[in-house]
């Protein structure tokens, strides 16, 4: 265990060893953590894919996947399969090795950040005292793939994509930025794990009522939210794919597997940042709040769990965040894509002003009181 403590904060215990740390070599643990993230990575995002498809489909009355498997929940699968069998061109004009990494450049980003982000109570690969930090800039790099994609392409309309992903990152990155800087301003550290204890032992001012930081946060959690979205290039964000302006964006010119690791890391990226959100205003894996977990013991009834309290955890955080998938599918129906104009005059003129309006009020709080 390790101590953290913070100027005006009183001390309190982050969880530092993983469930995962088994065995008296660091082989076993290493493998295990591997397998933990890989897992993760290629089985919930295609539960994402697959919530997408039939919520979509409920939404617009169509019936959504049927077909492969049972109620079409091998769908993702069997899209994966043609993907891999279909032919993988490269246009004779692209920077061809540039063109080939950058669908992996995307796509790892979003793995990384899985190695620090908390499921349950103990259910993690790594707490890092810096975590919040780590996950943060590892999620801003997935745009040089994007980049590379739409530059290597030789094509004008992929170009003008991947130069829409990179004006939309540097928009929204510091809304981004700064509302989580405002959760880590009242949490007092930067582990993710930290957080989530922070939130069971938080109160709201002068009573012993339990909140989570959404409730005194619920202006940094929308700007987060949005933030998100526009970083994930998700409708009404998805200007620099604009199928209706750009043929298809940076992607236009993949094929193939390279353009499903495309896809991939867009739902991958959706869990990611679903996940994180989780874990910093909607109490982590905390089934209510001042509500313990059974089976476990200490900060608010969330660690030192046994069996069934981890396994419960578990299903709460994912619960969760298949709910903030939800919404996200929800806005994709809901509302037209913006322009480039507007959404630029949303990210400047509105979202970061409120942003640093909420870091402002967190920190005259935490002086305060």
């Amino acid at each position: 265990m390790m101590l953290l403590v913070t100027s005006g904060v009183a001390p309190y215990l982050a969880q530092a060893e993983s469930i995962l740390d088994v065995g008296d070599t660091f082989i076993v643990p290493l493998l295990l953590k591997l397998a933990f993230v890989l897992g993760i990575f290629f089985v919930v995002p295609l539960v994402a894919g697959y919530l997408e498809h039939k919520a979509m489909a409920r939404m617009q009355h169509r019936r959504g996947p049927v077909e492969a498997g049972p109620f079409g929940t091998l769908q993702l699968v069997a899209d994966g399969i043609k993907f891999i069998q279909k032919e993988d061109l490269i246009p004779s004009a692209a920077d061809k090795w540039v063109f080939a990494i950058a669908p992996g450049v995307a796509l790892v980003p979003a793995m990384l950040a899985l190695l620090v982000i908390p499921f349950g109570p103990g259910v993690f690969a790594l707490d890092l005292e810096l975590g919040l930090f780590y996950v943060l800039a590892a999620s801003s790099v997935s745009v040089l793939g994007v980049l590379m994609g739409g530059w290597s392409s030789a094509n004008k309309f992929s170009l003008f994509g991947g130069l829409r992903a990179g004006g939309q990152l540097i928009a929204y990155e510091l809304p981004l930025i700064l509302a989580a800087i405002a959760v880590a301003v009242q949490a007092g550290t930067l582990s993710l794990v930290g957080i989530v204890e922070a939130q069971a032992e938080f109160m709201l001012f002068g009573t012993g009522i339990n909140l989570w930081f959404v409730i005194p946060q619920l202006l940094g959690f929308g700007i987060f939210f949005v933030a998100a979205l526009a970083e994930l290039s998700r409708p009404p964000f998805d200007m620099p794919i604009g199928d209706s302006e750009l043929v298809f964006g940076y992607m236009t010119e993949y094929s193939g597997i390279k353009y499903a690791m495309y896809m991939l890391t867009e739902y991958a990226g959706m869990v990611t940042m679903s996940a994180l959100m989780v874990v910093l205003y909607l109490g982590g894996w905390q089934l209510l709040p001042g509500v313990p977990l059974p089976g476990c013991e200490g900060a608010g009834g969330l660690f030192d769990c046994d069996v069934t309290g981890t396994l419960l955890g578990v299903v709460v955080t994912f619960g969760k965040i298949m709910l903030l998938v939800f919404v996200m599918v929800w806005l994709r129906v809901a509302y037209p894509r913006l322009r480039e104009d507007q959404l630029q005059r949303i990210a400047w003129q509105v979202m970061v002003p409120l942003a640093l309006l909420n870091l402002a009020l967190v920190t005259i709080a935490k002086v305060v009181y």
